[in-house]
């Protein structure tokens, strides 16, 4: 028997301790044996990069313990609201046609304009649309230019368009999204980024331990931002965290990022340079020397694009093609009705299989910065 298998029979030995305790031992055990199943199946997706060695044996056990504290000393996840918000599927995954539209329960909505920004203005929460799960390269996105705003994947040259896969990362590091309700004006420009907007709504990258599912709206606080500068427009990355995570209650600043989620930012700011480089496109540049904002900073510049959002739906400013029809914001002149949306969305091709993805998307990309 090797030592990386005893050492997971030990862990499973513990884990027997921890199923005979409270209900969150047993959460504990089952976070367990999610991270021996993932490392046993995709281990390049392990965050602990095991190898079959006894310090990544001595490391996966201590992250197993360390998970069985967390659960069992910090405060209980908070009680999770059923979303309000569901998915409608329409076309073959991984074709052109394929859209992710959303619906609020009386039928299909706007996630860019009818999924309020805040989940508690009081206390800060935001509501999160995710476009893209963690470790997952399709690059999907809210369209702009089409009726009710679904999430499609981005297409360039006629082909689907995937993120590529540079070493060390696999994938979006995080579950990626955007903030309903907001726009980065391109006619604004910013002070402190010198660039105008990138003409999207906010961008997020949501950090918590769990894997989201594309279209699932999550509540996140939000801890600060790091500026893009990409070809030449400011493109925000909000920094947040899903408020049911088990350490939210924790997180309230980008100092506190680096304090539980040591490395994170810089292989966040890592991530974003060199993602386009494989594409033969130059490295990104950063705002502020790439330095992270504080929260403070991010909430305000989320008060900006939401005030940017509020004159593009009321058509105080030419959106340029956005479309901006909805079903829920009172004195818009782009509302609809429930059943013109209904409609739009009837008209457009039947769920199908998914189409197979080509082999090269899961190449590993060496690059190196200059």
């Amino acid at each position: 028997m090797s030592r990386f298998a005893s050492h997971v029979l030990t862990s499973r030995s513990f884990c027997r301790f921890c199923t005979s305790g409270s209900k969150s031992n047993k959460r504990a055990t089952l976070e367990l044996l999610s991270t021996q199943e993932q490392i046993r199946r995709r281990p390049h997706l392990s965050p602990l990069r095991v190898n079959a060695n006894a310090n990544s044996v001595n490391s996966l056990v201590a992250h197993s313990r360390s998970i069985h504290r967390s659960y069992t000393t910090s405060k209980p996840l908070a009680a999770v609201a059923m979303s309000q918000f569901t998915t409608i599927e329409r076309g073959a995954p991984n074709t052109t046609d394929y859209r992710v539209y959303i619906s609020d329960g009386n039928g299909p909505i706007s996630p860019l304009h009818d999924i309020p920004l805040y989940a508690d203005e009081e206390k800060k929460t935001f509501n999160m649309l995710v476009e893209v799960p963690r470790w997952t390269n399709a690059k999907m996105e809210i369209t702009l230019k089409e009726s009710l705003n679904p999430i499609k994947q981005d297409v360039k040259k006629g082909k689907l368009r995937f993120v590529a896969n540079c070493f060390p990362h696999h994938g979006y590091i995080w579950n990626y999204g955007a903030l309903p309700q907001t726009w980065e004006n391109p006619d604004h420009l910013d002070d402190g980024t010198g660039c105008k907007g990138d003409n999207d709504p906010i961008d997020v990258i949501e950090i918590g331990y769990r894997v989201a599912k594309r279209g699932e709206v999550i509540q996140v606080k939000i801890l600060g931002t790091i500026a893009l500068i990409d070809e030449g427009e400011t493109d925000w990355k909000l920094i947040a965290i899903d408020v049911n995570d088990p350490i939210a209650d924790q997180m309230h600043d980008v100092a506190d990022v680096e304090k539980h989620f040591p490395g994170l930012l810089k292989a966040s700011v890592e991530w974003f340079k060199i993602y386009k480089i494989p594409d033969n496109k130059p490295e990104n540049q950063f705002a502020f020397n790439g330095e992270a904002k504080p929260a403070a900073f991010a909430l305000n510049v989320v008060e900006e694009v939401h005030k940017f959002w509020k004159q593009l739906v009321n058509k105080e400013v030419d959106g340029k093609g956005i479309s901006c029809s909805n079903v829920t914001i009172d004195g818009s002149p782009f509302k609809i009705s429930e059943e013109d949306a209904k409609e739009i969305v009837a008209k457009t091709p039947g769920t199908g299989p998914a189409e197979p993805i080509e082999p090269i998307v899961d190449k590993w990309h060496y690059v190196h910065l200059k």
